[in-house]
């Protein structure tokens, strides 16, 4: 959540990055935050003052129980019990601070555009052409053609030569869980494997974390109180199915306090996700296009301020180098202000192409979340030169989500003796074609 300093020291800021959010009632959510936050002070101010009474008419109490002034020593002990009602005052203004600060977005950077949906979202690098400034989805008309003869979407083709069976999927569990068969599901492990070695080259640490987490993990990374409905909850324990690992691997660094020379911290891991896709309908939920449970690789960073956009840099740089090993065509988005998720500093989407579908499949997120998460969390580092604590950056990103990739893999290498394997993935699959 934003920092109760950030909202004070910068207001107007504030309020102009989440009106480019385009959050509803941005100016009024603000003054109430620094309307309750001003009682908060106040109240620490009495309660201060009142301690500070308290410490000295303590004194007074055995004093006049002694000369035998009961009544005088009960007054005083009145007076000493009004410190207890100050408390319950100032918990409960530092709750309403919370619950309101939770409602509150993240604000964006400078550089995120101005925009409301997914059609003003920039395109700012694609391996089909060189990228303007007024490149957006809205207006982008550069799709590739890749010479497939009449080519079949990916859950022909996965019926075609037995790779996925999405209705033994509704038989075992309901729609968006898929069944991986034969090399379908060598394909899966195949591309899991590339990814984390890939990760494990660019300097991440694999995690193997839970996949069910507690509330406060769920509080910590943000998907808690916004986006409960988006989860798989386990009602009996309160335990939630995580729908990233971003969830887990973030809640390591909970209530930690790091040294600054170990910053960056670099985290990759493999799990299943799990969500609920409340809402979703026709042909973006056909085939792989939208699971209720998929296959990811998530990276994770923990950072210093200072060096937060170089990280998250590189791992833009990352996930670009896996979309070109995989030979697939790609345009990586900056997301408007208005299509930002609601943690998020800035983020970028990666797209491939589908041949057969003739539409773009996102497959990553890039975010970095500046001190939102970590403020949340906890999340402290010491300065080597102040020796004071400080708030952490925190980044994270899909590197990758797997049923996206694998329907572009099967649509754009389908021939007519079968699908081809991009090079970086024969080593993996033990076999260069699927027939």
């Amino acid at each position: 959540m934003l920092t109760l300093k950030l909202i004070n020291e910068e207001t107007e800021r504030v309020i102009r990055g989440l009106e480019k959010k385009h959050f509803a009632g941005a100016k009024e959510a603000i003054d109430q935050v620094l309307a309750v936050d001003k009682r908060r002070r106040e109240a620490q101010q009495e309660l201060d003052k009142c301690l500070n009474e308290q410490k000295q008419l303590s004194g007074q109490i055995g004093r006049l129980m002694k000369e035998g002034k009961k009544d005088e020593a009960e007054q005083v002990k009145a007076q000493v019990a009004q410190s207890k009602e100050m408390d319950e005052t100032m918990a409960k203004a530092q709750e309403e601070m919370t619950t309101l600060l939770c409602q509150i977005p993240n604000i964006p950077y400078d550089e995120v555009p101005e925009g409301r949906t997914a059609e003003d979202n920039h395109v700012v690098k694609s391996n089909l052409k060189e990228c303007t400034a007024n490149d957006t989805v809205g207006n982008w008309d550069v799709n590739p053609s890749l010479g497939i003869a009449n080519p079949l979407p990916h859950w022909e083709l996965a019926k075609k030569y037995n790779l996925i069976d999405f209705d033994l999927g509704v038989k075992i569990t309901g729609a968006g869980f898929p069944v991986y068969i034969g090399k379908g599901a060598r394909l899966q492990r195949a591309l899991i494997n590339f990814f984390l070695d890939e990760a494990r080259k660019s300097g991440y640490t694999e995690i193997m974390p839970p996949t069910v987490v507690n509330a406060a993990s769920g509080y910590g990374t943000g998907q808690l109180p916004d986006k409960e409905g988006q989860m798989y909850h386990c009602e009996v324990d309160d335990f939630y199915l995580i729908p990233t690992a971003e969830v887990p691997v973030t809640n390591i660094y909970r209530d930690v306090i790091l040294d600054e020379k170990d910053l960056p911290i670099k985290n990759c891991a493999y799990t299943e996700c799990f969500r609920r896709e409340a809402g979703s309908y026709g042909k973006d939920v056909r085939g792989l296009n939208r699971l209720h449970e998929f296959s990811k690789i998530e990276i994770v960073r923990i950072d210093k301020p200072e060096h937060s956009k170089e990280s998250h840099k590189e791992m833009l740089e990352h996930v670009e180098g896996l979309l070109k090993k995989l030979e697939l065509p790609y345009r990586i988005l900056l997301l408007c202000g208005g299509d930002q998720s609601f943690t998020s500093s800035i983020c970028y989407d990666f797209e491939v192409y589908s041949e057969a579908q003739g539409r773009w499949l996102e497959v990553s997120s890039v975010s970095n979340f500046d001190t939102y998460q970590a403020n949340r969390l906890k999340c402290r580092y010491r300065n080597a030169e102040t020796k004071k604590t400080e708030l952490c950056h925190t980044l994270n990103g899909s590197a990758l989500a797997l049923p996206r990739i694998v329907a572009a893999l099967l649509e754009n290498n389908q021939t007519e003796n079968g699908i081809k394997i991009p090079a970086a993935l024969v080593p993996y699959m033990g076999c260069d074609i699927i027939d």
